[in-house]
């Protein structure tokens, strides 16, 4: 495997650092590109040693840090609070685009075939790539892992007042113990952007194939979701259901190592890709 960085600049002027991870083979490769979940980041748990999985199965894979994700140098960890409470979901799907033009350019590797693109992403990221496939042709399949239906997550009225009155709602970070803010600009981001935020509207519109893949005793996203946004698709998405494994397949951070869940999670995921963007079996 070929491992290398990369920074690109965000539509902000903010630094997207990245991992591109290629098959040794020289030739053209079919490429994935992979985005985190919230309070996530390009190294959390599985992602490293997913990238590994995806280049060894000869598929290219694009990791990244969402510009505003909290993480300050391109090895790092949340640290940045204030740019942490100053994301929205429309910079992260803009995010997404600076990443795809970059490698549908050849800006990233000469390698990478553009007329073979995926799109992959865990959990809040897993609904940034749906919105991502569903508005850009370019993407010829998508994998969800453990995606969300939708992005309003709070409903209570109490709760959402208090956050308009404070301009601030506080995250626990429980790897951590972090209190991580989100400020008003996520919430007014989500309230006046719903047509082009919505999720179950993305699935009616995405063609292409698309694996949804969610484990059956998921603690944060239900299952019940992953059979929304298949519903939505009309048919279209297939469920790869893991049956008892939770929000993150098992897998922890700091890493160490696959589960079984993750193992299938993974398995799925690499059938889907090498069907759909002809990648050769490893």
């Amino acid at each position: 495997m070929i491992h290398r960085r990369f920074t690109l600049q965000s539509a902000l002027g903010q630094p997207i650092h990245g991992d591109l991870r290629l098959p040794e083979e020289v030739g053209s490769h079919p490429v994935v590109v992979v985005c985190h979940g919230f309070k996530g980041f390009k190294d959390w748990g599985f992602h490293p040693w997913l990238g590994e999985r995806l280049a060894a199965a000869g598929l290219a894979a694009v990791h990244f840090n969402f510009s505003r994700n909290g993480v300050r140098v391109a090895d790092g960890d949340i640290e940045d609070l204030d740019a942490f409470r100053k994301n929205t979901l429309s910079i992260e799907r803009d995010d997404l685009d600076t990443v795809l033009d970059a490698v549908l350019a050849g800006r990233l590797d000469s390698s990478l075939d553009p007329s073979r693109l995926g799109l992959m992403g865990h959990s809040r990221g897993g609904g940034i790539a749906l919105l991502g496939a569903s508005e850009r042709p370019e993407v010829k399949a998508l994998a969800t892992w453990a995606a969300v239906s939708h992005f309003d997550r709070i409903a209570d009225e109490a709760t959402l007042a208090e956050w308009r009155r404070t301009g601030v709602y506080e995250v626990v970070n429980s790897r951590t113990g972090q209190i991580l803010p989100m400020g008003l600009d996520f919430l007014d981001d989500i309230l006046g952007n719903r047509s082009r935020l919505g999720l179950l509207s993305a699935a009616r519109r995405f063609a292409s194939p698309w694996l949804v893949v969610h484990g059956s005793a998921d603690e944060t996203v239900p299952f019940a979701e992953a059979e929304e946004l298949v519903a939505a698709s009309g048919g279209r998405a297939r469920l790869a259901a893991i049956d008892g494994a939770g929000h993150t397949f098992g897998a922890v951070h700091p890493f160490s190592g696959p589960t079984p869940h993750l193992e299938a999670a993974l398995v799925a995921t690499l059938d889907h890709f090498r069907a759909v963007l002809q990648a050769p079996r490893a």
